[in-house]
């Protein structure tokens, strides 16, 4: 080729690798569109006959094993063939399935307590769209039903468990046989969990989501989200959506949470651990008036967790002697924690919800669910535990 080209069109032609090396680690196939062998293999691959790569932001090597590798860690054990869809964030996830599933008319059931991006979304952009949201209380298995009966706009029932941030954890298997009996899709924020602690498939939800960005990278360095199902006639309405709002992962962050999720048992297990024994400590603080963790066992979600977690898992919220002020004040202590918008790293992380995650939910729904000016949330790490709990000991003195 050297004889052939000039030294400019050398600099620019792409090399390619005709070894046939298999890596030992996944690669970055940093590239945004795939070459062809000839047309009649482009016309096959566009046109659906033939499998193959032509536009990252239709598919990407990296992204597409990514992807598998969480909805089979989903589906493990179950019997079911998972598939997902991995999105730039949490937040697209959730968007690209409802905007996939749901038209102008349709009505969403869903919790109060949800995560503060997910409930300005569904109130902010959604209801734009004509999609309804209705709210119950889904601790009440009849009022779900009740709800249900009494509204026929509902076509998707969306719940976080445990919710964020206040531990309220939900029958999953009662939601999703409620939901088939009146032919309704569910789908559930596995976030907090993960498949290693909790798989709403094999329980029957339809459709899982995640922010990837928190416990499956674990390690705070990307951003990116999943949906999850075993549907497979809708693989291709979920896909081409994804694809026209162009919402998709890059391969960079797909091989980091590819990294992440090589500890992730490893890293449940010593989060659920941490926090358990963080847990019992604020417990019997004088000056802790409530602890939201599913490990304890007075806490009114205890049993049912219990059916349906491996572990209790590594976030837990509590509350304060005071209020606003004091809850600020003791974080503002911490020397070890670190105050971050996020949760699911290796370290210990913080967040006043008021005045962050939860800042533009209505003040009266906040309260009415628990999350009160003196409610602070923490994602326990997997430091050594005994630091863990010595910092939170001087911060409260």
């Amino acid at each position: 080729m050297s004889k052939k080209l000039s030294i400019q069109t050398l600099c620019v032609k792409e090399y390619r690798d005709d070894k046939h090396k298999t890596p030992h680690q996944l690669p970055i196939y940093a590239t945004s569109s795939f070459a062809f062998d000839d047309i009649q293999q482009s016309a096959d691959i566009f046109a659906g006959n033939k499998d193959g790569f032509v536009y990252s932001r239709y598919g990407n090597p990296t992204v597409d094993i990514v992807a598998q590798k969480v909805a089979d860690l989903e589906a493990y054990g179950t019997g079911l063939n998972a598939y997902g869809f991995l999105t730039s964030s949490g937040m697209s996830a959730i968007s690209v399935l409802m905007m996939s599933l749901l038209k102008s008319g349709d009505a969403i059931l869903t919790q109060e307590d949800l995560y503060g991006g997910t409930t300005e979304l569904f109130n902010k952009v959604l209801v734009q769209l004509g999609i309804k949201i209705i709210y119950c209380n889904f601790d009440n298995m009849d009022e779900i039903e009740h709800t249900i009966q009494t509204n026929r706009d509902i076509r998707m029932i969306y719940f976080e468990t445990p919710s964020n941030p206040v531990l309220r954890c939900i029958d999953i298997y009662k939601v999703a046989r409620l939901a088939r009996k009146h032919g309704l899709w569910t789908c559930v924020d596995n976030t907090f969990c993960t498949p290693v602690i909790q798989q709403p498939l094999g329980l029957g939800i339809d459709f899982v989501v995640h922010s990837t960005t928190k416990y499956l990278n674990g390690h705070g360095n990307s951003i990116a989200g999943i949906i999850i199902s075993h549907h497979e006639k809708l693989k291709n309405q979920i896909g081409t959506s994804l694809k026209l709002i162009g919402a998709t992962c890059n391969p960079w962050d797909a091989w980091l949470l590819n990294n992440g999720i090589k500890t992730l048992c490893l890293r449940m297990s010593k989060h659920s651990d941490n926090a358990l024994q963080l847990a019992q400590f604020l417990n019997n603080h004088a000056n802790v008036v409530k602890v939201n963790y599913n490990g304890l066992a007075e806490n009114i979600y205890h049993d049912v967790a219990k059916t349906q977690m491996k572990y209790f898992g590594g976030m837990l919220s509590f509350e304060v002697q005071g209020n606003a002020k004091t809850a600020i004040h003791v974080m503002n202590k911490l020397k070890y924690c670190t105050l971050a918008p996020t949760l699911g790293d290796v370290d210990t992380l913080i967040l006043h919800p008021v005045t962050s995650s939860h800042l533009r939910v209505d003040k009266k729904v906040r309260e009415a669910n628990g999350i009160t000016d003196n409610l602070i949330r923490v994602s326990v790490g997997i430091e050594a535990v005994e630091d863990i709990i010595n910092d939170f000991e001087q911060a409260l003195k």
